[in-house]
């Protein structure tokens, strides 16, 4: 199901309010203001062999936000990587500065592309 805005429950400065129905808001600003927190605070969790962080790195994937739990999805710059287990904790604590609840680091399989280091959220 697509969430659809409303015209006429709307409001000003055209940012999605509930509709009828009840459905979510297609843009909820304060969650995104959570997840742009997040990721200044994983701007502090550096790469020590590469001197980037993971953010400018583009090591970050995703950021999804629960109630009782949010998850980060990251990938290594190599599948073995020896500051892995250093990083992840960093992440995860870090991550946690922002939310009020644990935050659930997950690596994924996906190759890192150093040409993709340098791009911004």
């Amino acid at each position: 199901m697509t969430d659809t805005v409303n015209p006429e429950t709307a409001a000003p400065g055209g940012t999605a309010t509930p509709n009828a129905a009840g459905a979510s808001p297609l843009f909820d600003a304060e969650r995104r203001a959570t997840e742009l927190a997040i990721l200044d605070a994983l701007r502090s969790v550096v790469d020590p062999e590469i001197g980037m962080n993971v953010v400018e790195l583009a090591l970050i994937k995703q950021v999804l936000l629960g109630k009782d739990e949010s998850e980060v999805k990251m990938i290594l710059t190599t599948p073995f990587c020896p500051y892995a287990g250093s990083m992840i904790q960093q992440v995860k604590e870090a991550a946690e500065s922002v939310v009020d609840h644990p935050v659930k680091v997950t690596i994924l399989a996906e190759r890192w592309d150093p040409r993709d280091a340098g791009l911004m959220w």
